[in-house]
């Protein structure tokens, strides 16, 4: 359908309607070019630092010698987290450092500081971090708990150090689902709306936002054909990156099986 009506052109003053490559067109150029370029750079920022901070949590999380129970507490509140968005997300953020949130107000009247604004893209992509660190662990705790002690003793009997071993056994073995985890939250990041929506409003450039916006007609009348080019662009860009994602996971499946 999107396919269909993205090639649609409706005249703002009859409505009529034809068959036109304007829209695509359109979205390639101007304020649609910055709302893709703002997602990307948003959902690539937020990616990288949601797969090191997971893979550090992940990590920690396999390697605890606290037993299983903090396991299991850890994998139960990932779980919850990483599908925790939304209004009850921004409004979490907003209560808590907002502009009149409890801890900004406690920051700011004891230790001064002020400066940081949450209705900024940095402020937006520590809300994204909340549900992105979580759905990192999730992902890659199997492929770390997958590392054979083996592989590891092995390295040492025949004198390798922490960093051979890692560089020649470790690395290459986790690099895929790294790289697959990471390209599936950048595919999360990249299709995230409601949050961006309840916290910034229009105020960011952002392509869910401007497909918001074209579909409800608040930047031209008429411009709904324009909402769904943009919706193609994303189908095809989420595409390419899940394609990748399968990919990554077929030659994980071979290493870790």
């Amino acid at each position: 359908m999107l396919a269909v009506e993205a090639f649609r052109a409706t005249d703002p003053v009859t409505f009529e309607e034809s068959w036109s490559t304007a829209n695509l067109g359109t979205v390639t150029g101007g304020a649609y070019a910055r709302a893709y370029l703002g997602s990307l750079q948003l959902s690539a920022v937020t990616a990288v630092l949601g797969a090191v901070l997971g893979l550090a949590l992940a990590f920690a999380v396999v390697g605890t010698r606290l037993g299983r129970l903090l396991r299991r507490l850890v994998l139960t509140a990932s779980g919850v987290l990483a599908n925790f968005g939304g209004v009850p997300l921004a409004f979490a953020f907003l209560a808590t450092i907002g502009n009149a949130g409890v801890v900004t107000a406690l920051l700011t009247d004891t230790l001064g500081l002020d400066g940081f604004s949450l209705y900024s893209m940095a402020g937006l992509a520590l809300v994204y971090l909340y549900f992105l660190v979580p759905l990192m662990v999730l992902t890659i705790v199997p492929a770390v708990e997958a590392l054979r002690p083996q592989w590891r003793e092995a390295s040492d009997v025949l004198g390798a150090s922490r960093w051979q071993y890692w560089r020649h056994v470790g690395g290459p073995v986790l690099l895929p689902p790294v790289l697959g985890a990471t390209m599936l939250l950048f595919a999360s990041a990249f299709a995230a709306y409601a949050t961006a929506k309840a916290l910034v409003g229009s105020s960011l450039p952002l392509v869910t936002l401007q497909i918001a916006d074209s579909l409800s007609s608040n930047v031209v009348v008429g411009a709904e054909n324009l909402g769904k080019a943009l919706a193609l662009g994303m189908v095809v860009l989420v595409g390419l990156v899940m394609a990748f994602y399968t990919w990554v996971q077929r030659r994980t499946s071979r290493w870790l099986a």
